[in-house]
Order: structure tokens, then C-alpha cells, then sequence
């Protein structure tokens, strides 16, 4: 069961992560909200990180603890 954040106007957000390659060759985890469960959904929210709301937009992001 993918990870769910419940903003404040009432908008369910999942969590997914995504394996990249940067310019220089290196691979980088990177973490992003979507509306649906899509490829790439996560149970959790990683070790070290916390879910937080932006205040303008209400869109969930992660932030270190």
C-alpha cells in the first residue's frame, strides 16, 4: 500500500520515488507527491525525512527531520 499525505483542502497525495542518473554518471534517489498510484509508489517515507505541507500551495514535500 503506497504512502498517503492528506492535505488541509483535503487532496490525498502518494508517495513515489525514482532512481535517476545526473550529468556526471551518478545515480540520485529523488522523492516526489502525485494525485494517483503510479510506477514507483513507496510504503514509507525514507529514513531521516519528514512530509511536510507548503503553506501557499498545500502541495506535500519532504524534508530532512
Amino acid at each position: 500500500m503506497a504512502f498517503e499525505f492528506k492535505n488541509s483542502k483535503g487532496t490525498t497525495y502518494y508517495l513515489h520515488g525514482k532512481n535517476v542518473t545526473l550529468r556526471g554518471g551518478r545515480q540520485q534517489m529523488i522523492y516526489y507527491f502525485a494525485r494517483e498510484i503510479k510506477p514507483g509508489a513507496m510504503d514509507e517515507v525514507p529514513a531521516g525525512l519528514k512530509v511536510i505541507e507548503t503553506v501557499k500551495t498545500g502541495m506535500p514535500i519532504l524534508k530532512k527531520k
